[in-house]
């Protein structure tokens, strides 16, 4: 009975989105179930709907034929939660795979956006630049290619600190309710009509006035960040997934509806940057500059990223070709290669001759050939200095950040900055930028030291002061490599260890858990549990709220893998 429902579910499927857009062969799946650093678990079909509307349709065969719905869009997730976690779920799981949903469009002359299912963010950036607006992020830790909607299922944060962290009261998604019927709310404070397939036709269409969109009471964008980030003394994190203040339908979900659109705020683009480069060998030299920039400045830095000398290094290595590649072929050329490269790791996962992940060992073999890509004067520091910032000031900021800069260099030994060309702002932002991917390199390189990744993303409190040393060595050495950056002026941080083989990664999460629940911290910080985390009690109460059923991303959080969360 069980592979006929299947068989009948797979040709419905089949019939709304066509033959090419459904994938049930394992092999053909496979990328789709496995997370781009941890995770892998089964499902019964991957399905790429062409349209809200067919995205609509496949949602309610899912509903119908009681299967877990997990939707994905890049499947640029740090946690594992855009794919499946092992085999013990209680029902089949179908993948819904957003990025041809890839529909932007502008607000009020771009004052505001809606953004679809797989609208990435380097998309929204493009859209935007012409008429001098930018997104809440134009740069994430370590997510190339990653969805707008996903940035705000998941809180991520950025680092743009005059912006805030994704966040919006607006949205338009579809869940089962506690009958576990299936609905479709609208809360774009958009007028698009009664029934779900108006709804989302008009949209498609923009079947509306879409430059005189009503403001709305509803927020959409956390205004209140850059006054948050500014209390220095709170023992309390400045953003984290559990916060019960950006817990917001949409906002945060993880997936446990699925989100049709949502409505974002857009800024204006400042007249004037400067990037500037910092180094040092003492870190607590950067707590005293970051006291004095939130407590003293009228304008605060765009953006404070904090760099190690580990994350330097794994970038410089392992992230050249990325880099390369996003320089001199921007980011719309992003998708094809990672197409490529998927399609030549599945043609040699079929073939024994062949090693695993010849994709990015080919790339690795190729940038190790071509000439050192950092900017000279950027080289000199990191033979200089173990510890890096990177500060981004714009108009009226950029003469108070350089300021700051001169008194403290004059002031402090083992201290220095650099006051960035064009080229070389352009450059190590890039560098930072790419570094994220660092250690999933590193880990498929040399399998005979990896024992697994652990990456932590952790929000300390705005007054930790010990940032630099709450590890003690007898973890550190635990592990095969680690690399640590952070946004800086938000104290939150990215710690990415490859383990040790032979090392257990549950007991070592224990401890490196307890060591920061003793100094206040949260943790996630902002790329949400997935499936590393156990959810704290407001993010349960929260997705039970939104997800009464448990159909959508079942499991997330450690959560319960069965029908109503038995």
């Amino acid at each position: 009975m069980r592979d006929y429902c299947l068989t009948e579910l797979k040709q419905l499927i089949t019939d709304i989105v066509g033959k090419k857009n459904i994938l049930v062969d394992e092999g053909d799946t496979y990328f789709y179930r496995k997370g781009i650093r941890i995770g892998a678990g089964s499902a019964c079909a991957v399905v790429m709907p062409k349209d809200l509307i067919e995205f609509w349709q496949v949602i309610r065969v899912c509903v119908e034929f009681d299967k877990i719905i997990i939707i994905q869009a890049a499947n640029t997730g740090l946690t594992g939660g855009s794919t499946p976690d092992g085999d013990d779920y209680d029902r089949d799981v179908v993948i819904i795979n957003t990025l041809k949903l890839n529909q932007l469009i502008l607000l009020n002359q771009g004052l505001q956006v809606l953004a679809f299912p797989g609208t990435t963010l380097y998309q929204l950036e493009d859209r935007l630049a012409p008429i001098g607006r930018g997104p809440h992020s134009v740069i994430g830790s370590s997510c190339i290619g990653a969805s707008v909607i996903g940035g705000v299922c998941n809180n991520s944060g950025g680092n743009l600190v005059n912006r805030g962290p994704a966040y919006t009261e607006l949205s338009l998604y579809a869940r089962l309710n506690d009958e576990g019927n299936l609905e479709l709310v609208n809360h774009l404070g958009i007028e698009l009509g009664n029934h779900p397939e108006e709804i989302l036709k008009n949209l498609i269409s923009s079947n509306f006035n879409i430059n005189q969109i009503s403001d709305s009471l509803h927020l959409a964008s956390d205004s209140q960040y850059k006054e948050r980030v500014r209390d220095i003394t709170s023992s309390i994190p400045a953003r984290f997934n559990s916060d019960r203040r950006r817990l917001y339908e949409a906002s945060g979900c993880a997936g446990k509806i699925a989100v049709f659109a949502v409505r974002l705020d857009t800024f204006p683009k400042p007249s004037k940057e400067q990037v500037f480069f910092v180094g040092s060998n003492d870190p607590t030299k950067f707590t005293t500059l970051r006291k004095k920039i939130l407590s003293d400045f009228i304008r605060l830095p765009d953006m404070g990223e904090y760099l190690h000398r580990s994350y330097f290094d794994g970038s410089a290595k392992y992230c050249k070709d990325t880099f390369l590649l996003l320089k001199y072929f921007g980011t719309s050329s992003l998708p094809r290669l990672l197409y490529l490269k998927r399609s030549l790791d599945n043609m040699a996962n079929s073939i024994s001759i062949f090693p695993d992940n010849i994709g990015d060992k080919a790339l690795q073999f190729i940038s190790e050939l071509l000439p050192n890509h950092i900017p000279k004067r950027i080289r000199e520091y990191r033979e200089k200095y173990d510890h890096y910032m990177l500060f981004v000031a714009s108009d009226e900021g950029i003469e108070e950040m350089e300021q700051l800069l001169l008194q403290q260099s004059k002031n402090e030994t083992d201290f220095e900055f650099i006051r960035c060309t064009k080229l070389e702002g352009d450059d190590v932002l890039l560098h930072r930028y790419v570094a994220g991917a660092a250690p999933a390199r590193f880990g498929l390189l040399n399998p005979g030291d990896s024992g697994g990744l652990l990456p932590l993303d952790v929000a300390l409190p705005r007054n930790c002061d010990s940032w630099h040393k709450l590890l003690p060595q007898s973890i550190l050495d635990k592990m095969s490599e680690s690399f640590q950056m952070g946004h800086f002026l938000c104290m939150v941080f990215h710690w990415d260890f490859v383990i040790k083989k032979g090392e257990n990664i549950e007991e070592l999460k224990k401890d490196i858990f307890r060591i920061l629940k003793e100094n206040g911290a949260k943790y996630p910080a902002e790329h949400n549990v997935g499936h590393i985390y156990k959810a704290e009690n407001s993010l349960v109460e929260f997705y039970e709220k939104l997800d009464p059923t448990n159909s959508f991303n079942s499991g997330i959080g450690q959560t319960s893998k069965n029908k109503f969360y038995k």
